[in-house]
């Protein structure tokens, strides 16, 4: 292993606290401005590519110090403050919010990406969560990050490793743009086949007639020979973090003695599940059997087996869903709630040709999530072994 300088990162970059209090007040924010970056936004190490708050362009001079730079690295600065996320070109001149810290390498000593990586080691994450202040809710500060200690090699070494993770790190990005791709075009294929295309001499129906509804449960968590077992069992988190439609973990698992001593299901391959309470209206298809929590539902075919169309069903039905939650505190999801929402539909000859014409994609789209997994573990067991000069790479 070649000999690798240690510092303290304030020492090889600048970090900076984004806008507090008056500076940028919530009904500042508008549609279609330039975006800011908050905490919510930053998911798997990414600034995810969803709905962002954004401001004027006055707002965006005025608050240009808080600009973001293709390079820069922005931090979860309350909460999750392990989380960190690299700054692409796409990203360029948007602004992070008071929630976050931008760190910006201000030597040519040190590559940006490589950066970006050491502060993905999962000893680096332990770390800074150690070393954060607040008993509730974990914080960093500039300080905090500037006094971290941080290592790294020549620069033509740390670019190798860089080049390594990051091709991964592409090739994965590559696969999620596909299965959005996929996705968005199984429910433009379902809007013509059964929204646009309805005819009038189609029946209405109650989507229950098409679909049921399974309960979940949860196995006894004071017993020991319940948990930790081979099957999967699903929360509301792991179905918020599905991808593009597949769930293909979990973050527990059961025996099948919990199984069987519990409410729970086991739901087939291909069956699809959506969160009932708290973070309400999200939903997945099961790559593998699983079971889940009463605070999900599980939705199987009734009489047939046309999983993608019941799935593209409820991606349909979900805003009409969320519309009738209720709840004090968290909105809920509940059998009433499915009882009056209905649609015309042709006969199940048309829906067994649509599934069958379907089909493939919902094939790609579970094969490019495979590839995802086997690259993302890759990724994982690699950057570590890179980091510690187990593994090493051809430079120079």
């Amino acid at each position: 292993m070649s000999e690798w300088k240690q510092c303290l990162l304030g020492s090889i970059a600048e970090v900076q606290t984004g806008p507090f209090g008056s500076q940028l007040k919530n009904e500042q924010y508008i549609t279609g401005g330039t975006p800011v970056i908050t905490v919510e936004h930053i998911n798997a190490f990414r600034i995810q590519n969803i709905d962002y708050p954004s401001v004027t362009e006055a707002d965006r001079k005025r608050l240009e110090r808080y600009s973001l730079n293709a390079g820069d690295i922005v931090f979860t600065r309350v909460g999750s403050v392990d989380l960190s996320a690299y700054v692409k070109p796409e990203n360029q001149g948007w602004l992070f919010s008071s929630r976050m810290l931008r760190v910006r390498v201000s030597t040519v000593e040190v590559d940006p990406l490589f950066l970006s990586y050491f502060f993905r080691q999962e000893k680096f994450r332990e770390y800074i969560l150690n070393i954060a202040v607040g008993a509730t809710m974990p914080s960093i500060n500039t300080q905090i990050l500037k006094d971290i200690p941080i290592s790294y090699p020549p620069l033509p070494e740390q670019k190798a490793i860089a080049s390594v993770l990051s091709s991964l790190d592409n090739k994965i990005d590559l696969l999620h743009r596909q299965n959005k791709t996929l996705e968005a075009m199984a429910e433009t294929l379902f809007r013509q086949w059964f929204i646009e295309g309805a005819k009038e001499d189609w029946e209405e129906t109650k989507v229950l007639d098409v679909f049921s509804l399974v309960g979940g449960g949860t196995p006894k968590t004071s017993e020991a020979t319940y948990w930790d077992g081979d099957i999967p069992w699903l929360s509301g988190g792991d179905i918020a973090n599905a991808h593009q439609g597949f769930l293909v973990s979990a973050e527990k698992s059961i025996t099948a003695l919990g199984l069987d001593k519990s409410s729970t299901k086991l739901l087939p391959k291909l069956a699809s599940v959506i969160s009932a309470r708290g973070t309400v209206g999200k939903y997945a298809m099961l790559s593998r059997p699983m079971t889940f929590s009463q605070s999900n539902y599980g939705i199987l075919p009734k009489g047939h087996q046309y999983y993608y169309f019941v799935y593209l069903l409820l991606a349909y039905i979900v805003d009409e869903l969320l519309a009738a939650a209720y709840g004090s505190v968290f909105d809920t999801i509940t059998t009433r709630t499915f009882e009056d929402v209905g649609i015309k539909l042709p006969s199940m000859d048309i829906v067994a040709k649509f599934e069958s014409e379907i089909a493939p994609i919902f094939e790609k789209k579970l094969n490019n999530v495979e590839q995802i997994q086997t690259l993302e573990k890759l990724r994982d067991t690699l950057l570590p072994k890179l980091m510690n000069g187990e593994v090493t790479v051809k430079w120079g």
